[in-house]
């Protein structure tokens, strides 16, 4: 199938790269289904609409940026996205300008399923993080407030 980006033209995607959001993303709930654009060699991404060409998340890989963020997925997200061993994680980031102020979100990560191509945002709703945390250095987390 062919999809249609703002960033990339027209992209040709195979229906085994879809995710599926059940419930959409929190904003976007009519969006329900995605492909994520691995950035090779960078712990970078894009999780991009296949119906809306001017809808996409760039996303990080949090363990990249904060080698100690951990988090117990909850046994119930687990179920819905039929998670029994090989998961991917991401967070969205947000880029801004002077680039030393882009932030990554920690409490609300992208987790997918790569072999059911299930996925959903997650709302850290017991974790130490919050929405905002410096891409560029990782901060203790204390309270879910970091040194930025």
């Amino acid at each position: 199938m062919i999809i249609e980006t703002l960033s990339w033209g027209k992209l040709e995607v195979d229906k085994e790269q879809i995710y599926h959001f059940s419930k959409g993303l929190p904003g976007f709930d009519e969006e329900t289904d995605f492909i994520l654009i691995e950035m090779p060699e960078t712990p970078f991404g894009y999780l991009q609409s296949i119906r809306e060409k001017g809808l996409s998340f760039l996303l990080g890989d949090p363990f990249a940026f904060y080698p100690s963020y951990e988090f117990e997925l909850p046994d119930d997200e687990a179920e819905e996205l039929e998670i029994n061993t090989e998961v991917i994680v991401r967070c969205v980031i947000t880029l801004k300008e002077p680039v030393d102020q882009s932030t990554i979100n920690l409490l609300a990560p992208v987790v997918l399923n790569p072999v059911v191509h299930s996925g959903k945002q997650i709302v850290l709703h017991r974790a130490p993080y919050h929405t905002k945390h410096s891409l560029l250095q990782e901060q203790s987390v204390v309270d879910g407030k970091d040194g930025g």
